[in-house]
């Protein structure tokens, strides 16, 4: 199968990859507003609209917010969950590690996933973080069951992908 462009290449890498580990998404029109351009979550699916995604990148930390979510919660996520969700807050730390390891997992380049454009201006700072070895947040990930700090499973490789 030969990709048209990079970024197809970079979507087909990150479907195959939340296929691997269960992430349910689906390709659809969206014509409300969402929070990320292209990606809306939908009773714990992924909604994407290619027309209107602007980041690829993207599907990995909505994912990521999908991914850290108790089993039993993810079918009640929707749109914003950090807004809709205020004990989510806490998350947003897990959210951007598990999303590094994902991309280091499928060889994604950290700035394909912290782009310069989101973040609200941290991108740059936290690919360094995570470059230098820094994982802010690593502490909930290992608390959840899903990264340890040493042997077979030191971040970023990770023990599992989605929360029990």
């Amino acid at each position: 199968m030969k990709h048209e462009t990079e970024r197809e290449l970079i979507l087909d890498t990150i479907f195959r990859f939340l296929e691997k580990i269960s992430i349910a998404y689906s390709l659809t029109d969206i014509e409300t507003e969402t929070f990320l351009p292209g990606i809306q979550i939908k009773n714990g699916t992924l909604q994407i609209d290619l027309q209107k995604l602007k980041y690829p990148g993207d599907l990995l930390r909505e994912a990521g917010h999908i991914a850290v979510t108790k089993s039993e919660e993810r079918n009640i996520l929707n749109d914003n969950v950090m807004e809709n969700n205020a004990e989510k807050a806490g998350d947003e730390m897990a959210v951007l590690l598990w999303s590094y390891a994902a991309a280091k997992k499928i060889g994604l380049a950290p700035e394909i996933v912290f782009h310069e454009d989101g973040y609200k201006g941290e991108a740059i700072w936290l690919r360094e973080q995570f470059e230098g070895k820094n994982y802010i947040g690593l502490p909930l990930l290992q608390w959840m069951g899903l990264a340890e700090t040493e042997g077979d499973h030191a971040f970023p490789k990770m023990k599992a992908w989605l929360r029990e």
